[in-house]
């Protein structure tokens, strides 16, 4: 691109600056709301409570005072499905999140939000 005035490229690249610098407040406030995310959830039964932060990582599991009279097994369903519940949930949250603060027309949005999905619901899905 040339520029024959120079008032029109010092406009231009103020114009870019502008928009690079709210690219990079709104990557930050993305990246900070991210990092601050909790999710709980429950399984069907209410037997397991857990909480994930945005990567599914677990960071808590309660359980009810039911689980005493459960099978081993139901409470592995349960845990697991309180689990996928969770990753569920922290996906349309991480989803949203990117869509307020970058917004889910930019390419880096999508594959930002495809990426954590992916981690999310396909490590949502066990033996």
């Amino acid at each position: 691109m040339t520029f024959h005035d120079p008032d029109a490229a010092d406009t231009y690249l103020q114009g870019w600056k502008a928009r690079i610098d709210r690219m990079a407040a709104d990557t930050k406030a993305m990246s900070d709301r991210l990092a601050d995310l909790r999710v709980t959830a429950s399984d069907d039964d209410g037997l397991v409570e857990v909480t994930i932060d945005s990567t599914g990582v677990l960071l808590d599991v309660r359980f009810h005072q039911r689980i005493q009279r459960a099978a081993p097994e139901a409470v592995s369903r349960a845990l697991m499905g309180a689990l996928r519940a969770a990753r569920v949930l922290a996906a349309g949250r991480t989803r949203q999140i990117i869509t307020e603060t970058v917004g889910s027309e930019s390419v880096a949005a999508r594959t930002i939000a495809e990426r954590v999905e992916r981690q999310l619901l396909g490590a949502s899905t066990g033996p």
